[in-house]
């Protein structure tokens, strides 16, 4: 034996290796079932091609008929393993050797097909390979967002354009159920739905703590909604209740606003504008937002020398205003992969205040009630990545590592040529 190896021992595979193992292999038969697939419907094709047959729809809806009957699914989950394989052998090859190689599960691999191909097709090519580095380095969650976020502001040119048309197409319908039940389908701004439900949501949680109170959120959510709607005010609400009004964060270049004289075209080299749980929207609507009231939370990508970033340990909770900037870096949970809106999450001490840990941005971020008991109860470490700008390291109970990385960096203030426009 080598004197080099004496002593040497290879690391024994634990549980959680073992099923990454078995993971890794089934993406690699995802990956040469759907090339196998598109083998079998381009032979069926070439077959009937020399056969004199062209009628291809007819040809395929035998393809997805055989698939169906020999794997034992229904023709419509047939149809579309059939497309999906079409895609990734012939539009999206790259993405196909990535899952080949189980650099990238088969979920994610769909996610970015089905996503991508909504972009324009003069897009695609220079969103693939950015796509296929999400789709390698961040849970599922994670890369869905991060995707479609890529993929909105390598569209955000058109943003403006794409609003304005869907606008036209806003709508009310109902959907009568059973039981003297229905469904009220709104076709709206995502805007005005975030903030519809986010003032009822605000609205119920202070009816459903009144004593007494036996109804779910969900049910006095709509009971508000029905009192807002059909008798236009708040007077059968608890007093407590009735002040509350919309909250919605939007998020906007401060260059932005200085541009509101000039034409939508001057802001096609400006990053989009986003409001939180909506996504981008165009800058003229940000604008507005932006010159609105104090129901919308004005969070400028600029130096702000106005921003609180800690309290230290005068406080343990933290104030109001350093509080939306928590949750307005992190967006969303903190946890590995979780994708509740840091809305609906709290705000966890991430070295806990009673061991010291101050109440400021380089110690807090958004965690769901889930996660924080994992946190404090699961046998997890969780620390904040130092000059990081909020990353967040959670290391298992079998000592694997998971790094989240925020939705946004808190504001740095460093000295450049935009430090000199006149705010």
């Amino acid at each position: 034996m080598d004197d080099d190896l004496d002593g040497f021992y290879a690391p024994i595979p634990d549980a959680v290796d073992r099923v990454v193992e078995v993971a890794g292999m089934m993406d690699v038969f995802a990956a040469q079932r759907l090339w196998r697939v598109e083998a079998m419907r381009q032979e069926a094709l070439e077959d009937a091609h020399r056969h004199g047959r062209a009628l291809t729809d007819v040809i395929e809806r035998g393809v997805r008929l055989e698939l169906a009957a020999a794997l034992r699914i229904t023709e419509r989950a047939a149809g579309e393993m059939i497309a999906r394989a079409a895609a990734m052998v012939q539009r999206y090859p790259a993405v196909l050797d990535s899952l080949g190689r189980a650099r990238m599960t088969e979920r994610h691999a769909e996610i970015l097909v089905d996503l991508v191909d909504e972009a324009e097709s003069e897009l695609r090519g220079a969103l693939v390979p950015q796509a296929i580095q999400l789709a390698e380095q961040h849970p599922v969650g994670s890369f869905r967002r991060m995707l479609r976020r890529l993929i909105d502001s390598v569209r955000s040119v058109t943003l403006a354009e794409r609003h304005e048309a869907a606008l036209g197409r806003r709508r009310m319908a109902v959907e009568p159920d059973e039981d003297t039940m229905a469904w009220l389908h709104v076709y709206l701004p995502g805007v005005e739905a975030q903030a519809i439900f986010g003032r009822t949501t605000a609205m119920a949680k202070v009816i459903v703590a009144s004593e007494g109170e036996t109804r779910t959120l969900d049910q006095v959510r709509v009971d508000v909604l029905c009192d807002l709607l059909i008798e236009g005010d708040t007077a059968s609400l608890p007093a407590d209740a009735r002040g509350i009004r919309a909250s919605v964060v939007v998020t906007v270049p401060a260059l932005a606003l200085l541009t509101a004289g000039e034409k939508e075209r001057h802001d096609a080299g400006l990053a989009p504008a986003t409001v939180e749980g909506v996504g981008p929207v165009p800058l003229a609507r940000a604008r507005e937002l932006c010159g609105g009231d104090g129901g919308w939370m004005r969070v400028l990508t600029h130096p702000d020398s106005g921003a609180v970033l800690s309290v230290g340990r005068e406080l343990y909770r933290p104030p109001a205003a350093l509080a939306r900037l928590v949750k307005w870096r992190g967006d969303r949970c903190m946890a590995p992969g979780c994708g509740m809106p840091a809305s609906r999450c709290e705000i966890d001490h991430t070295l806990a205040w009673e061991d010291g840990g101050t109440t400021g941005l380089d110690n807090l971020a958004p965690i769901c009630r889930g996660h924080h008991r994992v946190k404090h109860h699961g046998g997890w470490r969780v620390r904040q990545v130092p000059d990081s700008g909020g990353e967040i390291e959670w290391t298992s109970p079998s000592g694997r590592e998971y790094t989240v990385k925020p939705e946004r960096r808190y504001p740095m203030f460093h000295p450049s040529s935009a430090a000199d426009a006149p705010f």
